[in-house]
């Protein structure tokens, strides 16, 4: 199918997106968003879900598994990262939200920073924007506003393709915080309610191990703003960094990394390793109720 075509049969086919339950991010216990990457070349997973039916088998495991968030993402944003067109972008994701959605009632991130994907992606059932860069790319600032849909705000210094070029801060946690109240603002300018957004300090966006740990240490700081936290810490080179480990051998650090992060105020875990982490935070609720 040509681009074009793809487009025109997207608008044509638009579904009835689910409500975001008003409630849903209010919830005492943390949530877990699953990763679902369907893409060639994402640090993790690229290539194991390029294909629809995985990536809906994927999706389901997941689910199965405790995840409460499915986060689709069609371009990888990963360091060094080049950007994908939009028409490819699309190709990628539409066929694996519907297939979600057609499955399952579960939450649906979109993993996008382009207002088009973002259109069609929540006219074909997801139900939350997830974008790195923070509705800061022309157009997804209004798009997002007038899509009335939840949005997560990422920190990330720079670009995926140079973030990781000496980033420097004197303070990372107050220059992230700064950003935060910078692009609360301008999602509060264009109508989007404080109440549909989830802020996310962006773990290896721009940041040194060092960084990483201070967001880390200082995560509850961020709950200042009323608005949930999500981390995604998953299988990161920080932990590659401290533990010395490839990619596939990072899963009991990252399952710590997020029990830490919800112990220091996230409410929504952004994770590959879901059934692990799902019992990590099992535990942790059930001490958290004797208390």
């Amino acid at each position: 199918m040509k681009p074009n075509q793809l487009l025109v049969g997207l608008l044509s086919n638009r579904k009835a997106r689910l409500g975001f339950p008003g409630t849903f991010l209010k919830q005492k216990n943390p949530h877990i968003m699953g990763v679902l990457n369907v893409t060639p070349d994402s640090f993790s997973d690229g290539g194991e879900f390029a294909v629809v039916n995985a990536a809906v088998e994927q999706a389901e495991l997941m689910i199965g598994a405790g995840a409460s968030i499915i986060d689709v993402g069609g371009e990888s944003t990963r360091p060094n990262a080049t950007a994908v067109s939009i028409e490819e972008e699309l190709s990628r994701v539409i066929p694996v939200i519907e297939g979600i959605r057609s499955a399952s009632d579960v939450q649906i991130s979109i993993d996008t920073s382009k207002p088009e994907v973002m259109k069609f992606a929540i006219s074909a059932g997801a139900n939350i924007i997830n974008d790195v860069y923070a509705l800061r790319q022309p157009g997804s600032l209004e798009m997002a506003a007038s899509l009335g849909v939840p949005v997560c705000l990422m920190h990330m210094q720079d670009k995926p393709e140079t973030m990781q070029d000496k980033p420097c801060y004197a303070n990372v946690v107050e220059e992230v915080n700064d950003f935060f109240i910078q692009r609360i603002k301008a999602c509060e300018a264009v109508g989007i309610a404080k109440e549909n957004i989830i802020l996310d300090p962006g773990f290896g966006f721009g940041k040194t191990l060092q960084h990483n740990l201070s967001l880390l240490a200082h995560l509850d700081s961020f709950n200042s703003h009323g608005c949930p936290i999500l981390a995604g810490l998953s299988r990161k080179s920080m932990l590659g960094e401290i533990l010395n480990k490839s990619v596939d051998q990072r899963v009991i650090g990252s399952v710590l990394a997020a029990l830490m992060a919800v112990m220091n105020g996230a409410s929504i875990v952004r994770v590959h390793d879901v059934a692990q982490t799902s019992d990590a935070l099992k535990i942790y609720n059930a001490v958290q109720s004797a208390n």
